[in-house]
């Protein structure tokens, strides 16, 4: 099992830890719900060095990029990202990624799923006809999220960089705590803002003096380490899709509501067909729902209608620490998905009623 630079932190600071996309992660260090209200509130901290990172330079970067995946990759400039996927060539999804434009026409680096790596880079290198260099970076990578309403105060008093001004979806590259080409970019997967801070690792040292020095920033905002469980119930009040529950092989952007990142102004792998979907209406879509029953509503959980009817499944569901009831996400048959529209999860024995209700289910004050 592979460790991230962290794990020695993890495990002094007494991380619950587990195995995750081939990884020992922290999955959680002084309970969910702590750690959790830390990050709405105040400040949390991540290590997501399992991610995987791709850095594709040349003359033609952009055009591969542009024709695996869904956004358009040409609307990016020095030091913008987007939220894109990789149509599979058969209607699915291969990953969802950031693409982040390091230098415009040349140099792009992509972030991928931990658990999609291997595959991933398999997908890049295939469809590399026109002799991208391609590098990749995962396991030379660390990654740690700051996240939460006070997190850009804590990594500003770290760096001279501009991190206040940074607006969303956009980076930044210089030295941050003395260390040198260190990039940091405002995206995050909690709905609460902050950044993430991207830098080599192959110096133990500096990632611990990193590590350290962010908690030292933060001590003043009580910021507390986050684990995967809290990033699991964040991501989830924002309605955003988890690779592997909500969107996968078989699931296409259409109807995951991913259609915003889906640009028929290019060509791209199964343009066409995800044409089609879009003009025909696809016949199942993913929603959000609120559960009024008492019940948690979990992966693989059949969604019924009023009268019994299988009418989908549940992808991903918790319950809400911020709001403190049960939400979930799921694909419905077409026609089942309106907002208010009543509908059933059967968990165990008994259909449990809940409600369809927009995304996100959180909203900031």
């Amino acid at each position: 099992m592979k460790q991230t630079p962290f794990n020695d932190i993890h495990e002094n600071l007494g991380a619950k830890m587990a195995e995750f996309a081939g990884y020992n992660m922290p999955i959680s260090y002084t309970g969910i719900k702590d750690e959790h209200d830390a990050v709405r509130k105040s400040v949390g901290m991540f290590d997501v060095s399992h991610m995987g990172e791709f850095i594709l330079k040349g003359e033609n970067a952009l055009d591969l990029i542009q024709r695996i995946t869904s956004n358009d990759a040409a609307k990016l400039t020095n030091g913008k990202a987007q939220y894109s996927c990789f149509p599979n060539g058969k209607g699915g999804i291969v990953d969802d990624l950031l693409v982040y434009c390091v230098e415009e026409n040349n140099v792009y680096m992509l972030v991928v799923n931990a658990s999609n790596i291997e595959k991933d880079w398999e997908w890049v290198s295939k469809h590399n006809t026109q002799e991208v260099e391609m590098h990749n970076t995962s396991d030379k990578t660390a990654l740690l999220a700051v996240q939460g309403p006070k997190a850009v105060e804590v990594i500003q008093k770290l760096t001279d960089m501009d991190i206040v001004g940074l607006n969303y979806y956009t980076f930044t590259k210089g030295t941050f705590c003395g260390i040198d080409n260190v990039l940091i970019s405002a995206t995050g997967y909690t709905g609460s803002g902050g950044g993430e801070i991207y830098f080599d690792n192959s110096n133990p040292e500096d990632c611990t003096k990193i590590w350290e020095a962010i908690m030292e920033a933060g001590a003043e905002f009580d910021i507390k380490p986050a684990g995967l469980a809290a990033r699991d119930t964040l991501r989830l009040e924002m309605g955003f899709a988890l690779y592997g529950n909500d969107i996968d092989d078989t699931t296409n952007p259409i109807e995951a509501g991913l259609g915003w990142i889906t640009k028929f102004t290019k060509d791209f792998t199964d343009k066409e067909l995800l044409e089609k979907v879009k003009a025909e209406k696809p016949s199942r879509r993913l929603v959000g729902f609120e559960m009024i029953d008492r019940g948690i509503p979990r992966q693989h959980y059949k969604i019924n209608d009023a009268d019994g009817n299988e009418i989908g499944e549940v992808t991903s569901g918790t319950q809400s620490p911020s709001l403190g009831k049960a939400i979930g996400m799921g694909y419905v048959k077409k026609g089942n998905g309106a907002t208010g529209n009543e509908i059933f999860i059967a968990v165990r024995d008994k259909n449990l009623k809940a409600k369809v209700v927009k995304v996100p289910f959180y909203k900031e004050d």
